[in-house]
């Protein structure tokens, strides 16, 4: 599957050879290949080790040793562990949902985009330790890609926008999957409840914030609400709300396109 020095060889995509590998354009290799070791098998026990462990753990010698090879062993299927992780986010991901349905507007296909995606991170909040270092490069993630722009079709928006759209939905999206997951950790890792925690902070907040100087907290705070974990309207109503607040946004955009509105659509509660 790889070239003895781990490089693309000559297929002329310019990707690493695993990569490669998880479009179908590579063989497995044979010469020095290990007896049941296999790309497939790395890659799940990589998942395994982050999962239970953290990213931090996931290593090349980490990998090897729970798999009982040598990590040079590795190294004939994978380069290098940025190449690992590109391949685990592949394995994790899992393909999109069916397409929207004929006549879905465009708003009701994104809201399902942006749910489809916050269950999958939330399944695997260590992936979101991965960094982004480029664009889907990989066939599930461009199968996303794909499900995205079909969500889109209609807007009468460029394809520049509609990668924008995406990109905005996308990055929501995980910035409020890695907010929840460190306020939860950190919850945890103080033993207390969430309601504790919350109305800890609210009391000292109200200790050291001066009324005179910031009125607006302390009117906020006396409002009481911090006071409870979560809102009336259920766990989800922060998501919902930054969402429903930029779909918003890029109907306005939608609308001075001439495209179909996407005011209408189904409600964006799960």
């Amino acid at each position: 599957m790889t070239d003895e020095n781990g490089d693309g060889g000559d297929s002329g995509t310019g990707l690493p050879a695993s990569i490669e590998a998880a479009w179908g354009l590579r063989e497995r290799p044979t010469k020095g290949r290990k007896p049941g070791l296999s790309l497939a098998r790395i890659v799940d026990t990589a998942v395994t080790v982050a999962a239970t462990e953290g990213l931090p753990a996931v290593s090349m010698g980490r990998v090897a040793k729970k798999l009982g090879v040598s990590p040079m062993s590795l190294y004939r299927y994978v380069a290098a562990k940025d190449e690992l992780y590109v391949l685990m986010q592949e394995a994790i991901i899992g393909d999109p949902p069916a397409p929207p349905a004929p006549g879905t507007d465009w708003r009701t296909a994104m809201a399902d985009w942006a749910w489809a995606m916050r269950r999958i991170i939330y399944e695997n909040l260590w992936a979101l330790r991965i960094p982004v270092s480029s664009p889907p490069a990989t066939p599930r993630m461009v199968a996303w890609w794909e499900w995205g722009l079909v969500a889109l079709e209609g807007t009468r928006l460029d394809w520049g926008e509609k990668l924008s759209v995406m990109l905005m939905v996308n990055g929501y999206v995980r910035n409020e999957a890695t907010l929840m997951a460190d306020l939860a950790a950190a919850v945890t890792a103080s033993g207390r409840s969430a309601e504790d925690v919350l109305a800890g902070y609210g009391r000292t907040i109200q200790k050291l914030a001066d009324p005179a100087r910031y009125p607006s907290v302390a009117e906020m705070l006396a409002a009481g609400v911090m006071d409870v974990p979560d809102e009336p309207e259920g766990p989800d109503h922060e998501f919902v709300f930054g969402l429903e607040r930029m779909l918003d946004g890029i109907d306005l955009l939608v609308r001075e396109r001439g495209g179909d509105s996407g005011v209408g659509g189904r409600g964006m509660a799960r």
